[in-house]
């Protein structure tokens, strides 16, 4: 920690009634179906539905629990309705092209409005949504604005708007929008996106969109911001005043949908002199971040056990949150609040000097995160590099320097490799993920550097063409280095679906298409 600053806490408004996750609702029965693994992933369970109130089913547990015929799995099977894969039911058709197969998807990854189910982990959302796809059934946060590239392009513009209104729904309950719409997501959020889908939705909808949705953006801002006085939180105070953000979750156990995973650690973090509730409120840092798991997280040893995301100050976020800034500022000023409109301005432009001193790395010539506890950038060369161009952050010499290394360093066969380590974690070489191929393409055409923008563009659309063609499957990540199909690392298989690659993918498709026809007309 700085010095002098205060130990993290969280603060949440006595407003907002937060629902019990399944770690806290179900306690021993959890416990036992975690431990005993009689689901192989850690999520199936608490995403069962309970067919009764769950007092009803913990009563039956404790009576049953020791009978001599006892079966823990049909005891579930029993009282819960066992979720199934997204895609469960649905047939590709590989002749078909990429972007039809993903029209065919749009109808199969939307959910209707949700009921409301005493016991379920899912928080009910009010209009229909896109949930990315395979074991992930839930609307997630900044997956969303990414499939929402492609809704837009698709002429869905209706999901947008029903999306949007869903996380309006979700700050106005809560406080702020969750990592996704379960109970077990409310201790943390993931990148404060929410103002770039307004842009997306205004794009279509008009100027009133950020009049209509400009409450939802102060308190998401809130949200970020909260005891940045103090230093605490995921706003931090620098020594010169400064103040910046960094992912934070204040629970210190293992996640409920990864429970047996990092049950899994806590003797190895012992052994390797870490303190295991530590460890764990780093790793639901990590999963703010939606970086899950990467050696970017990684302390000395890079291992997972010495993740200290919560001890990073990231640039992604960061520039983030000076979007975020920049359009409270444009949002007040369309409704002329001046007052309002100027704090946000020099709010924003604070925020920029503060990125420029803290995450550039004059002699590696690239943007990196900072260490609150070395008081020291970090040596992890990433894709979060590629942020501050993609918001128009970089000065001129910044971008060209970013630029070439990446051109150098991390554009493969595939597209943009996440990192340049290879650590088993997923969010590491040799993998590659649509959202980060959109940041880094669009920040380089941000700068004119529309060969460099081509050709990873080109690279990912190929790979995303032949995995169809050879799978009938749209991935959640890809191997964009090596000359296989499938991406490795982390702690669950690949997925299926995808909401972002989909998205992203046609995203992509148009600007190449809008290039080729500007070359035509020349």
């Amino acid at each position: 920690m700085i010095k002098g600053m205060k130990e993290p806490k969280t603060v949440t408004p006595p407003a907002y009634q937060m629902p019990p996750a399944p770690d806290e609702l179900f306690g021993d029965l959890f416990l036992d179906v975690q431990l005993s693994r009689i689901f192989p992933d850690s999520k199936t369970f608490v995403d069962c539905v309970p067919r009764m109130a769950p007092e009803a089913i913990l009563t039956l547990y404790q009576s049953e629990k020791n009978k001599p015929d006892f079966s823990l799995l049909d005891f579930v099977h029993q009282h819960f309705t066992v979720p199934v894969s997204t895609t469960s039911g649905f047939t590709s058709d590989p002749t078909q092209s990429t972007s039809d197969h993903i029209e065919r998807l749009w109808e199969v990854l939307t959910r209707a409005p949700d009921a409301v189910v005493e016991g379920s982990s899912r928080l009910p959302l009010p209009r229909p949504y896109i949930v990315p796809g395979g074991r992930f059934r839930e609307i997630f946060y900044w997956d969303t604005y990414f499939t929402m590239l492609g809704l837009k392009l698709a002429g869905r513009t209706d999901l947008i708007r029903n999306m949007v209104d869903n996380f309006a729904y979700l700050i106005d309950t809560y406080g702020f929008i969750p990592n996704g719409n379960r109970t077990y997501f409310l201790t943390r959020s993931q990148p404060p996106v929410f103002a770039l889908m307004l842009q997306l939705l205004a794009e279509t909808d008009g100027p009133d969109v950020w009049t209509r949705y400009l409450p939802h953006l102060q308190q998401e801002y809130t949200f970020w911001m909260q005891q940045a006085e103090s230093g605490t939180s995921r706003a931090i105070t620098l020594p010169d005043g400064a103040i910046l953000n960094r992912y934070y979750d204040p629970t210190s156990r293992p996640r409920a949908e990864a429970y047996y995973k990092e049950w899994e650690l806590t003797e190895t973090a012992r052994t390797a002199g870490v303190e295991p509730r530590a460890l764990y409120g780093h790793l639901r840092a990590a999963c703010e971040s939606g970086w899950d798991f990467s050696s970017r997280w990684f302390g000395k040893d890079e291992t997972i056990v010495n993740t200290n995301a919560g001890d990073l100050l990231p640039v992604d976020l960061n520039c983030i949150l000076y979007f975020l800034e920049q359009t409270l500022r444009d949002g007040y000023r369309q409704q002329g609040q001046t007052q309002q409109a100027g704090q946000f301005d020099k709010l924003a432009e604070n925020r920029k000097k503060a990125i420029h001193q803290i995450f550039w790395d004059e002699h590696q010539q690239f943007f990196v995160d900072y260490n609150l506890v070395s008081q020291q950038r970090t040596e992890a060369l990433t894709l979060a590099a590629a942020f501050p161009l993609f918001f128009r952050l970089a000065s001129p010499e910044q971008a060209r320097a970013v630029h070439d290394r990446l051109r150098a360093d991390f554009l493969q066969t595939g597209g943009w490799v996440t990192t340049l380590v290879r650590s088993g974690q997923q969010w590491d070489s040799p993998n590659g993920w649509a959202p980060l191929q959109w940041i880094v393409y669009k920040g380089l055409m941000n700068y004119g550097f529309t060969e460099t923008a081509t050709a990873g563009c080109d690279r990912w659309l190929a790979l995303n063409d032949r995995v169809f063609r050879e799978t009938g499957k749209m991935m959640e990540k890809y191997n964009v280095v090596d000359d296989v199909l499938t991406a490795g690392g982390g702690a669950y298989p690949n997925q299926d679906g995808f909401g972002w690659t989909n998205g992203v993918y046609l995203q992509l498709m148009h600007e190449k298409a809008v290039l080729e026809a500007g070359k035509r007309s020349q």
